[in-house]
């Protein structure tokens, strides 16, 4: 696969997404957004690796979001809507857990992203934002629909309605994010969570995802009653039987996924 605005690495069952366009704070434009949709897919299908962290290269940005100068010289009116944003914004299903680790500005698409993602790390310099009324666009990949389900809807309104940004420790504080950390400690503490990913059953972890975001926007009732994809396979996997028999036994189980 060709990385031109990515990097793409698999090491000890975790894909590393790394935004590569720091000269412009890892805002990307279309081409990069459909190359980071064929990097999910790819982490998405490949039976090796459990989980994904993302993140932006460098020490500034996460991601800035939209490319408004690569957009202002081709003259678009708005973000192109036939490409998802960042590959994970719209029109992809994967149960597979995403870590975003925040490693400085999550603005626009950036923050889309990041709630795009399942866990969050950032780092004490970082900051959230969806600036778009305050350059005429409206947060059409995600952000205005999921950060309304993340946060408290006066909160997610105030961010919505002025565009304004907020920092890490508030971020923490309305649960957009799940832990900050020291700048140099984001990657590790990204690790450590999906390390703890990792100790678990592999489809055990895919069908509580499936039934998690399924099941939400459902009444409890009929999301406990509903038919999950992954569960079915999971109930038939030798790890429903390995996980009880690694407690009996008092040892690691050893799972096959």
């Amino acid at each position: 696969m060709r990385e031109e605005f990515v990097r793409y690495e698999k090491r000890n069952q975790i894909a590393y997404v790394v935004i590569n366009r720091p000269a412009s704070l890892n805002a990307l434009h279309p081409a990069a957004s459909r190359e980071m949709g064929l990097v999910f897919r790819d982490f998405r299908d490949d039976a090796a690796v459990r989980v994904a962290i993302l993140t932006g290269a460098g020490d500034r940005a996460f991601c800035a979001g939209y490319d408004l100068k690569a957009a202002a010289q081709r003259g678009d009116r708005a973000p192109a809507e036939d490409v998802p944003f960042g590959g994970i914004t719209r029109n992809f299903e994967c149960w597979k857990p995403i870590i975003a680790a925040v490693n400085g500005f999550a603005l626009g698409g950036g923050l889309e992203l990041v709630l795009a993602s399942d866990i969050a790390v950032a780092a004490e310099h970082a900051e959230f934002g969806l600036p778009e009324p305050r350059v005429g666009y409206v947060a059409v990949a995600g952000g205005v629909h999921r950060l309304m389900r993340q946060v408290p809807a006066k909160h997610a309104l105030g961010m919505l309605l002025t565009g304004r940004r907020i920092k890490a420790p508030e971020a923490l504080a309305l649960g957009l994010v799940n832990e900050v950390v020291a700048a140099s400690d984001v990657i590790a503490a990204a690790e450590r969570w999906a390390g703890l990913i990792l100790e678990c059953a592999p489809l055990s972890v895919q069908a509580t995802k499936q039934m998690a975001l399924e099941g939400l926007p459902l009444p409890v009732e009929e999301a406990i009653a509903r038919r999950y994809s992954v569960y079915e396979k999971a109930k038939i996997s030798p790890d429903f039987i390995e996980g009880p028999r690694a407690f009996a036994e008092k040892r690691k189980p050893r799972w096959v996924g």
